[in-house]
């Protein structure tokens, strides 16, 4: 968890998510916020081998699972912690022992309403199937993506 959406947490962030994926990122989408626009997020993702793909603007329908997963942590997560942590004064250190217990939960335990079983159980059913970081970066092309800039025209720079 981060106090403030930067360019530098974002690539935190995401240095955490790629070291305990048990699968190779091969795109990722999100919103136009400048964390994600910036060309130090935008080159270490063509250095990491992945695709960065923003929604167009006003199309949250392209953004639902986010929505969904926020729904569920708001619903879920935070209702509950809220009771035994005060995180309006933003101690964040506090949250980090509840948070990795959210996670393995989430992840290991809860049943997913889309696919039936905890997201673990889903791995191991395709885990087979699933392209080894080798075989992705194999086919990535970096020449073919270019930067994507925050407001959107449809045209790609760089």
């Amino acid at each position: 968890m981060y106090k403030r959406r930067t360019a530098a947490n974002t690539l935190l962030f995401l240095e955490c998510v790629t070291e305990e994926m048990p699968f190779p990122i091969q795109r990722i989408q999100t919103d136009r916020g400048t964390e994600f626009t910036v060309y130090k997020v935008q080159d270490r993702l063509l250095e990491w081998g992945i695709k960065f793909r923003p929604v167009r603007p006003a199309s949250p329908h392209l953004n639902g699972k986010v929505e969904r997963v926020q729904r569920t942590d708001l619903a879920e997560f935070y209702s509950v912690i809220s009771s035994e942590i005060d995180i309006s004064n933003h101690n964040l250190d506090e949250l980090d022992l509840p948070l990795a217990e959210w996670q393995q939960y989430y992840n290991w335990e809860r049943v997913h309403g889309s696919i039936g079983k905890p997201p673990i159980d889903k791995w191991f059913e395709l885990m087979h199937s699933t392209p080894l970081h080798e075989e992705v970066s194999a086919v990535f092309d970096p020449t073919k993506e270019a930067a994507r800039i925050r407001s959107y025209s449809g045209t790609k720079v760089r």
